[in-house]
């Protein structure tokens, strides 16, 4: 009853859900272009299941906030650095997600198969369980940066808790509209895996002890799709305007 009738808690909720929301751009991005690579008919299922692990992580790691909480304690020290569980997942998510859209960048502007046959192929070898494999992967460390911003700005759990299952809601409803938006418009593909590269960069410098405020991060890729879509707009008017002078 708390709950219900302290305005504290209700803020505390609504800012941490919207919180979430906005640290999941990333996860929704990478899970959209990651389900693309599946046949039609899997990718809405490996969306929600993607998402729903994304779920469960977060909500495993505020119940072991103890072992969260150990991450930020240097294993070994690199001269002054100190190695810390956290620096290591960080970093090696990275360095993943920075090798990953690498390949996908490389995949979409220098592949040869243009033809029917060769798309068929590609998706045939793409199995279901190697995408989820890398969707959850990347869940972990999503998660981890997300849950630890949750503990610091509430220590209510049932609250977090209810602001991620929120957030993951949220992200369901719009990841199908935002998968098949990527997918009709091949530049703003490649402009999501230039996210993901730099997201790849700001986590490897977070691990390393760099504070980079996220801020910066989404307002630079709020600016960037928001040119690219002033050019979707402008190339509609220019193919339109030449159908009808063909006409």
């Amino acid at each position: 009853m708390e709950f219900l009738t302290s305005p504290e808690l209700w803020i505390a909720l609504i800012t941490l859900a919207a919180l979430e929301i906005v640290l999941g751009i990333d996860n929704i991005i990478f899970l959209s272009i990651m389900a693309n690579k599946l046949p039609e008919h899997q990718r809405a299922r490996a969306r929600t299941i993607g998402l729903a692990g994304a779920c469960l992580t977060r909500i495993a790691l505020l119940m072991s906030l103890a072992w969260v909480a150990r991450l930020t304690e240097p294993l070994f020290h690199v001269g002054d650095f100190g190695v810390s569980g956290r620096a290591i997942i960080l970093i090696g998510g990275g360095l993943f997600l920075l090798g990953k859209s690498a390949l996908e960048i490389h995949e979409s502007v220098e592949g040869d198969g243009h033809g029917p046959d060769d798309v068929i192929g590609k998706v045939a070898s793409v199995s279901f369980a190697s995408i989820i494999v890398q969707i959850m992967i990347l869940d972990i460390v999503f998660s981890l940066d997300s849950v630890i911003t949750a503990v610091g700005m509430t220590n209510n759990i049932p609250v977090m808790v209810a602001a991620i299952v929120i957030a993951i809601g949220v992200m369901m409803f719009f990841s199908g509209a935002v998968g098949r938006f990527v997918e009709r418009h091949p530049t703003i593909k490649i402009l999501a895996l230039s996210f993901l590269i730099m997201i790849g960069m700001v986590l490897i410098g977070e691990g390393m002890g760099f504070h980079v405020p996220k801020a910066y991060v989404y307002v630079a890729m709020g600016f960037s799709v928001a040119v690219e879509m002033l050019n979707i707009r402008m190339r509609g008017k220019i193919e339109k305007k030449e159908s009808q002078v063909e006409l």
